[in-house]
């Protein structure tokens, strides 16, 4: 009979009901506790996958100590609850997979990911874009040089909601292609710049999750608009036009080489990963498009949240660090949205980082 690994699930809205559902279907783990500071939701999701009274349903966060041989955690609260949950869960001896971004603040990220070692457990962040079978595929093309030389990258993620209360679109939607970015060039930008434009939320909204304490008390400036730039050490520049107030859903990345370009379009669930083939030939003072095709590359239909929960059992199973996603490649991720964060502050001024992707320099 196997021992299955006990796991409490911390938060169960939009997403965290998702990662409680794979969890529950998932052969090596026992749900053991499901906490969320709303009974209602508790009650909810006990009636939905019809829980046993084994499983501890509860507001309170604490209260997982009492569950004998609890494991791991995954946490999918708002990020401001981030690091008090995740601290605490480390220091108790749990393993911990962390929805996006690890936390708001890379000196906080650190500080976590270093406790981790010291603890001996693992600590692993949902981004859930790095185990989707397309995204794989086109790390694998863009490796392969099958574009040429790299020219430019584009994103645009956009769509009527969901507006968050506790972070901006930035912090919210940027993460995703910025992990693609780098996944796909295998490196982080060198120099970024961002600007933006607020309409919802112009006031602090007060809001908290409830139980669940937060590590700011007061929230910043939230963006409905950015404009992000991405520079790397190549010359290779990306931008992102992110937006969650925008009823024309888009998810859409590309890269351009100098023989061609790799798309990634999510809304395009039959064919999410197009190569589209074509150069110039110089003809006196003309440049004719040449060698024009477009090829649809097939991969996997594997739903990525289910690769990201058996990745983080076998992470547990084998003691072994997430090399596509632990917390320090959350903590890199974490320090160029706070490079950006600095530059939107600043109307757009470009932000650097330094070679070791964790201090700031701000340009003359």
């Amino acid at each position: 009979m196997i021992n299955k690994i006990k796991i409490a699930v911390v938060g169960i809205g939009r997403w965290g009901v998702h990662l409680l559902r794979n969890f529950l279907e998932h052969p090596q783990v026992k749900v053991a506790a499901v906490v969320d500071p709303n009974p209602e939701r508790l009650a909810a999701v006990k009636s939905q996958y019809k829980l046993d009274d084994t499983v501890l349903l509860t507001t309170e966060w604490h209260t997982i100590k009492q569950v004998t041989g609890l494991e791991a955690v995954v946490i999918a609260t708002p990020a401001s609850t981030h690091y008090s949950l995740i601290i605490d869960a480390l220091n108790w001896g749990y393993h911990v997979l962390a929805e996006k971004p690890l936390t708001l603040d890379p000196g906080e990220c650190w500080q976590l990911c270093q406790l981790a070692e010291k603890q001996q457990r693992q600590l692993m962040v949902d981004h859930t874009y790095l185990f989707h079978p397309a995204v794989e595929r086109g790390q694998a093309v863009v490796h392969g040089g099958e574009l040429g030389d790299l020219r430019y990258g584009y994103a645009c993620r956009t769509h009527l909601g969901p507006v968050r209360q506790d972070v901006d679109a930035l912090w919210d939607l940027a993460i995703h292609d910025i992990a693609i970015f780098n996944s796909w060039l295998g490196q982080p930008p060198v120099r970024v710049q961002a600007t933006g434009r607020m309409w919802l939320q112009q006031e602090d909204t007060g809001n908290s999750f409830d139980n669940f304490s937060a590590s700011s008390e007061v929230s910043p400036p939230l963006s409905d608009l950015i404009w992000a730039t991405l520079t790397y050490s190549n010359g290779f520049q990306a931008s992102i036009h992110l937006c969650w107030l925008n009823p024309d859903k888009q998810r859409r990345l590309a890269v351009v080489g100098s023989r061609g370009s790799l798309v990634f379009d999510e809304m395009a669930t039959a064919s999410p990963l197009t190569l589209l083939h074509g150069e110039f030939e110089v003809w006196k003072n003309q440049f004719i498009p040449t060698n024009q095709n477009q090829q649809v590359l097939h991969t996997e239909t594997s739903e990525p949240l289910k690769r990201v929960c058996d990745r983080f059992i076998n992470c547990i199973c084998n003691q072994t660090p997430c090399a596509v996603s632990s917390g320090w490649v959350a903590t890199e991720l974490v320090q160029i949205l706070a490079a950006l964060t600095e530059s939107l502050n600043q109307d757009g001024k470009p932000v650097f980082l330094d070679k070791n992707h964790y201090l700031l320099t701000s340009s003359e």
